[in-house]
């Protein structure tokens, strides 16, 4: 009976080491490590894959996440260079690329990032006034990228990138602000209506110019045409008394006829540019038929002048 019971021990002791053995192997899923003591000491980094832990000898210290987390930091209060508090919300992303500085280089990674993370944040903002807070988020999340990747660098984590979430300023601050801003848009608004109405004036003082020298134009072509005419209506009496006088000169002096068609040629020719036409009775007196010719001549200036 004895020896049935040693059997039984037997087999519950191997059956129980057994249990044990198996919980001493390990599955480290992918993008993940295990950080392995041995004896208190730091022995290796367990990457993916299957591990087997020596009973009493190896510890798992810690699990890591090797995968890029994204830590979303609560409002810092931060006063800005213009003596501003604002309320600023800040988010973190970074990655671990040394799992062995990460557990033991700093205590708490995350606590120590976040105070990290404050610390610089008010640091670069005391530097910046209220406006210039709200329009350099790129500058900010450059610079506090820079410096957390070189402060966390001996902690084994890389920081990827820094954005400022959100920027929230006190509420008397924002009522100002939308005063400004309603004040900037009215300002803008009144602007475009002066330069409309300045463009209107302009656009109606042009058009009038234009009307006026179109007008003065069109005088000036007029008073030269009609100076063309007068200028015509001359040379037509000269060349219509230069004829009648060629006529008279080539005449005989018993040629009453010819000298009578002499005088109709010159008033045909001044084409009825002269009041009247004065025939002396005695055609054949060459005295009378020039006196005849110079009132002939003042009647058609008359008549010239009459017209002007």
């Amino acid at each position: 009976m004895v020896p049935f019971i040693t059997v039984y021990i037997i087999l519950g002791l191997v059956l129980l080491l057994l249990i044990y053995l198996a919980t001493r192997i390990r599955i480290v899923q992918q993008a993940t490590c295990v950080v392995v003591e041995r004896l208190g000491s730091f022995n290796r980094i367990c990457n993916n894959g299957i591990h087997l832990f020596l009973p009493f000898i190896d510890r798992p210290v810690k699990r890591i996440d090797l995968k890029e987390q994204v830590y979303d930091f609560p409002p810092q209060p931060v006063i800005t260079k213009d003596n501003v508090t604002i309320q600023v919300d800040t988010v973190v992303y970074f990655q671990v690329t040394d799992p062995k500085l990460y557990t033991y280089g700093v205590q708490n990674p995350l606590f120590a990032l976040e105070n990290i993370t404050a610390t610089t944040l008010r640091n670069i903002i005391g530097t910046l006034d209220l406006d210039e807070s709200l329009t350099s988020r790129d500058v900010i999340n450059t610079q506090m990228r820079i410096i957390l990747d070189e402060t966390s660098d001996p902690w084994g984590v890389k920081v990827n990138r820094v954005e400022l979430k959100n920027i929230q300023p006190p509420i008397e601050i924002q009522q100002a602000m939308e005063k400004q801003m309603r004040a900037e848009r009215e300002k803008r608004q009144n602007i475009l209506i002066a330069e409309g109405a300045k463009t209107a004036a302009i656009t109606k003082a042009e058009g009038e110019k234009q009307s006026l020298i179109l007008k003065a134009e069109g005088e000036k072509q007029a008073a030269i045409e009609e100076a063309k005419g007068q200028a015509e209506a001359i040379r037509l009496v000269n060349q219509a008394q230069a004829d009648g006088l060629k006529y008279i000169k080539d005449a005989q002096a018993d040629q009453a006829v010819i000298n009578l068609k002499s005088l109709e040629t010159f008033a045909k020719v001044a084409d009825g540019k002269a009041n009247k036409i004065i025939v002396p009775s005695d055609i054949a007196n060459m005295s009378g038929l020039f006196t005849s010719l110079s009132e002939v001549v003042k009647g058609v200036e008359t008549g010239a002048g009459s017209e002007n």
